[in-house]
Parts: structure tokens; sequence; C-alpha cells
């Protein structure tokens, strides 16, 4: 197994224990003991729910700090494509580009302009015979995650290709040597401008044997407020946009999609949608497609919650700023001839699943038994005042030893009610 290391985190002093990152958490991660949220870091998948729903912003991402690009010589920037979102009447995507250079960094790689590269690739190995379809997208790091800790048998439908924030990476990283021989690899950083934290949590773990390219990921909230106190729309703007229309649109729902040139696609955002489609494909209840673009965050990646603008809006300003905008300025040398090697993803991640109560069939299956048992004697309302999400989640914590059945308050009282009964001869207590 692979330890995992999370961006997501807790500032217990600001929490109160209010159960409503619990019962917004996708794969019931989060627990409220002692009056306080607790995150299990083996079911967490880095979504950013808890942090978009927490009334009192106890949760939060763990970023690489600006200021770190200072600690190598060359910095290079990856911005996402829902940087370009951030901003208002932008017209000349240049303005953004000169902004990064302006703010610390000697070089600019859009990661937009390597999704234009990566949809070549896909549209590649959709054509490969004998591949298992729907194939499912892997650029979210989040619905990755999700697919091998709760649906291990669509694993195989996975895309076994770079996304784009690595090949954005290794071209950034290969050119700037080339430019510069004089620079060793560990002088050139390559910082990623994230809009969710997912994107940090893969850059740190890497994505099974493989080992991430990107040097540091800093948030996009972070970098919006140094870009704007630099961007100068009156002068005349030198720098341009690497990429097109095609990878300027990975930034929302069904971006990724539609640079496939494919009809049988199908794009869905926001995490309980996400979990729906998996379910359905899961079931075989589904018709028949070749891909499948999932996105965690509600309108794609310009609905991170390390962005600024609301997603609606941001997805409006896309929409805009593509219009005038060429359909790509990436392709594959040759089209129809092959997917570099290096484009490939390893061997996956070896998470255990979310629903494995135990390695040994006989025990979960004896676990399980008791779980069932259990929740049939609990109210079955949901509440949460037991500190699990919900009562089949409770009834697994009493029996995996992580919880007690006094906790729940609405059995407790009916046991208190009992009681008062008995001592009164049978008569409720009116007291």
């Amino acid at each position: 197994m692979n330890t995992y290391i999370h961006s997501v985190s807790l500032d217990a002093s600001k929490c109160t224990g209010c159960t409503t990152c619990m019962k917004h958490c996708p794969t019931e991660a989060i627990r409220i003991r002692n009056g306080c949220a607790v995150i299990d870091s083996e079911r967490c998948i880095d979504c950013g729910e808890c942090i978009r729903n927490c009334p009192n912003n106890a949760k939060k991402s763990i970023c690489n700090s600006f200021d770190e690009i200072k600690n190598y010589k060359y910095k290079i920037a990856l911005p996402a494509p829902a940087l370009l979102a951030q901003f208002d009447n932008l017209d000349n995507v240049g303005y953004v580009m000169q902004g990064l250079l302006d703010i610390g960094f000697d070089e600019v790689f859009e990661v937009a302009k390597a999704a234009e590269l990566v949809s070549a690739y896909t549209r590649l190995y959709l054509q490969t015979e004998g591949i298992k379809k729907p194939v499912i997208s892997t650029a979210c790091p989040v619905v990755a995650r999700l697919i091998l800790l709760r649906f291990p048998f669509l694993k195989d439908n996975l895309l076994p290709l770079l996304p784009p924030i690595e090949v954005a990476a290794a071209m950034a990283r290969e050119g700037a040597l080339k430019k510069n021989p004089e620079l060793k690899k560990e002088d050139i950083c390559t910082c990623f401008i994230s809009p969710c934290p997912a994107k940090v949590s893969y850059a740190r773990n890497g994505f099974g044997s493989y080992k991430s390219e990107v040097d540091l990921v800093v948030s996009m909230s972070e970098v919006y407020f140094k870009l704007i106190n630099v961007m100068d729309r009156e002068k005349v703007c030198e720098a341009a946009s690497q990429a097109g229309r095609i990878g300027v649109s990975w930034a929302i729902c069904g971006g990724e999609g539609s640079a496939l040139f494919n009809d049988k696609i199908l794009a869905a955002d926001g995490i309980n949608n996400v979990i729906s489609v998996l379910d359905q494909i899961e079931d075989g209840n589904i018709p028949p497609i070749d891909f499948v673009e999932l996105n965690a965050c509600p309108s794609g990646c310009v609905g991170g919650v390390l962005t600024i603008e609301n997603p609606y809006v941001a997805k409006n300003r896309l929409h805009t700023l593509r219009r005038y905008m060429p359909v790509s300025l990436n392709s594959m040398p040759d089209e129809e001839s092959y997917i570099p090697k290096e484009s490939f993803l390893g061997d996956l991640p070896s998470y255990k699943p979310l629903n494995r109560l135990s390695d040994n069939i006989g025990e979960s299956m004896r676990l399980m038994s008791k779980i069932q048992a259990v929740r049939k004697e609990l109210p079955g309302i949901d509440c949460g005042s037991c500190g699990a999400p919900s009562c089949r989640a409770f009834a697994e914590d009493i029996v995996m030893g992580n919880a007690d059945r006094s906790e729940c308050i609405i059995a407790y009282k009916g046991l208190i009610k009992q009681y008062l009964e008995d001592i009164n001869g049978g008569e409720p207590d009116e007291s």
C-alpha cells in the first residue's frame, strides 16, 4: 500500500464540530470526535468539498508558498487554463503571460499547450483495438483516486496517458535545459498554478510508480492577487498565447471531450454526479460510449476551491475569450503515427478499496453481517449526531471498534425514556 500525502487539512482551532463537512464528504472520510472533525487519510480523495462547504473555514489546502520559487535559478510557470477565466474583460491572453513574467518567473509554459497534445494522443488511443471502453479520463486526480478506492473494477477503463500537467512540466524542463545548457536539472523549477487541492496531492504523490515532474504547486488565488497588481492592459503586449481553443477549453466541463471529435462522449461535473455516472458504468447501465470526461468540481477546473471567480461566471468568460482564438496551435508531428512511449503512465497506485472490511473474504462477510444487524437496530434517520455521516457508517464504526452504541443520541434518548417509564411503574414521566 502507498502512503498518500494529502493537501486538504483541518485547522482544529476553527472547527466547531458542526457536521457540515461530514455530510458533504463523498467518501465518508470525516467523523466528528470530541466536538471536532477528524479526516480519515485512507478515504480522503482531496476533492475539496469540505473546504467548499465548511462555514467556519476550518478546512484548508496546503500548497507551496509562491516565495519558494526563489530557491531555484530558473523558474517556469505552468498556468492551468482556468487561470485565464479569473480576469474580467480579458481580450488578450498575453497580458496574463506577461504578468507571470513580471511577478518573478523566467518562462511561462501553458498547460493548455500540453492539453492540445494530450487530446491528439487520446484521439489515437481511442482507435486502438482491444481497449476497454468507455475510456475514463485521468486528467482529474480526484476521479482517478476515487475509482481506485471505490470503483476498482473500473481501473482498466482509465486512460493510461499522462495528464497535461505532466506533459507540460516535462516539455518545459527539457526546453529550458536546451536553451540554457549551463543549468542543471535541479536548478529549474516547474511551478504549477493550481485551481484545486487535488493537483497539489497529485504532484506530491505521483501516480503509481510515476514521479511527478512538477516541483511546486501554488494556489491560483495567491497568484491572482499578485497578477492584478502588475497587469497593465494599457501597454502593448508582446507576449502571446501558446494554445488555441482546444487547450483553453480543458478548463470547463466538456472541453476535453469536445477535442476528441467523437459523438460518443459523456461529460459530467460535480462530485455527486461523477459518482452517479461511475455507478452506472460499473452496473453496465449506460449507453455505448467511447470516452467519459469527469470533473469533480462544478463546471470543471474553473470551479476549483483555489480559484477566485464564481465558476459559472468563469465559464462564461472562457466562452467569450475562445471565440477569438484559433482551434489549436499544437498537434503531433504525424497524428496518424503513434503515441510517444514517454506519454504513457506506468502501473496504477495500489489502495485498499473503501468497501473492503478485511483482506480475508470470510472475515469480510462476517463483519458485513454484523454491520447489517447493528444497522437494523439504529433509527435510520442519518442525523449525524453520533459523529458519523449515516447510520450505515455508524454501524460500521461500531463493528470495527471505532465507536460505541451509546453515541447514538436518538437510541440513547429512547433508553432514557424506557428507564423513566420503568421506574414510574409503566407510566411516562410527565415532568
